[in-house]
């Protein structure tokens, strides 16, 4: 590893396990008896245990968020551009917590573990979860950890969903949440996306109905199709054709259905790695996360309702060229913040990218990151009270 690099990461990480066996009742009505979670910190806890952030990860992600495994020093944390010593999230200042969420399948409890009724495979009996099921596991975690309040909740898309529903479920349990790349719900646009990649794993002949454990095979097929389409909707179009264009591998066509198009090259190659690395189930069960997020559903779809019961300070961030979480969807966000007179900063980035420009290293993004981390660390941190029927006035910033 690249000396500059590794002197500006938190270094070499160890994931983590904690175990709950106090049974969960799902927002399904479904009950988890028992459940492990995996996560990792970075950076120190303080004395009063204030600098906590919490990083809630998107669809394909999991704990792993910064630093490197010594046995693997090349497997580096999906947002390790964001956070470490002196980064935006500068873990000189912070305790940082990633968890990789129920259901998935990097290590906490999920399709993928021993289900301890039948002794096999839970496959496709696990139940499905949703964004407020997280966020009450993760609620749990912070009390395993000992921490009553964290500094901040932060996310990019399916991430951001979550930030923003622990304001409304654990409004005195949260300080800031940095809402990124995100959406008050999805579009049919993005449910039928996410159709279309369920339909691709589940008509995969090696699938048997979620059950292919026993099988002893993977629905590869099928997750690879549905890891392309995801892909086709994380970039925008014009960095789709500033990094491929219309350019053929070979110079001129080939007459055939064969890889001839870098941008086939690419989907393909996508697809085929995260299908080595990923289980299906999973990825059926947080594809439906995303569809099912909608806070605004039990309050008569009035998203402002909904969030009525925040009391954390906002920050929301959207990319211009982010077309499946389009700037207008966050400035529905900051309407409904707004509306009940909370501290907002609002920023949109005009960015190339698409909708993975949250994950990327933009100088101006990670300013003005920084710059809401700052102002974090020098807040002075609320009284062990504080959050419990107090009085403070509201505004935008």
């Amino acid at each position: 590893m690249d000396t500059g690099i590794a002197s500006k990461s938190v270094g070499v990480v160890t994931p983590q396990t904690a175990k709950f066996t106090e049974p969960i009742r799902l927002r399904s009505g479904a009950v988890v008896d028992e459940y492990e979670l995996v996560y990792e910190t970075y950076g120190a806890l303080n004395a009063d245990r204030s600098n906590a952030v919490l990083v809630c990860h998107a669809l394909n992600a999991a704990h792993h968020v910064a630093g490197y495994y010594a046995d693997d020093p090349g497997n580096v944390g999906w947002w390790d551009n964001m956070i470490g010593p002196g980064k935006p999230v500068d873990t000189d200042r912070f305790f940082v917590v990633g968890v990789n969420n129920l259901g998935g399948c990097h290590g906490s409890t999920g399709p993928m573990s021993i289900n301890p009724k039948t002794g096999r495979p839970w496959g496709a009996d696990f139940p499905v979860v949703t964004v407020e099921d997280w966020v009450a596991t993760q609620a749990r975690l912070a009390d395993y950890l000992g921490i009553h309040r964290f500094a901040a909740v932060m996310g990019g898309s399916l991430g951001a969903m979550q930030a923003l529903a622990w304001t409304y479920h654990h409004p005195q349990r949260v300080r800031h949440s940095i809402v990124i790349a995100c959406a008050p719900n999805l579009s049919a646009q993005n449910i039928a996306f996410n159709e279309v990649a369920r339909q691709a794993i589940i008509t995969d002949p090696d699938f048997h109905g979620g059950h292919y454990y026993e099988h002893h095979t993977q629905p590869t097929r099928g997750l690879r199709v549905a890891r392309m389409i995801g892909h086709i909707t994380y970039l925008s179009d014009d960095e789709m054709a500033a990094k491929f264009g219309r350019q053929l591998r070979n110079g001129r066509p080939n007459y055939s259905f064969d890889t001839e198009f870098e941008i086939e090259s690419y989907l393909r190659h996508q697809g085929s790695k995260f299908s080595e690395y990923f289980d299906a189930n999973t990825y059926l069960r947080i594809t439906k996360v995303l569809d099912y997020f909608d806070p605004a559903l039990d309050h008569g779809g009035s998203l402002a309702k909904a969030l009525a019961p925040a009391q954390a300070k906002f920050l929301v961030v959207s990319f211009t060229t982010d077309w499946r979480f389009s700037p207008e969807r966050s400035r529905e966000i900051v309407k409904a913040l707004l509306d009940n007179r909370l501290d907002v900063t609002y920023a949109e980035i005009n960015a190339p990218h698409g909708h993975d420009a949250f994950l990327l290293e933009d100088p101006r993004y990670h300013r003005l990151i920084a710059a809401y981390f700052d102002r974090i660390g020098r807040e002075a941190p609320p009284g062990p009270g504080a959050g419990i029927g107090e009085t403070r006035s509201r505004g935008p910033a």
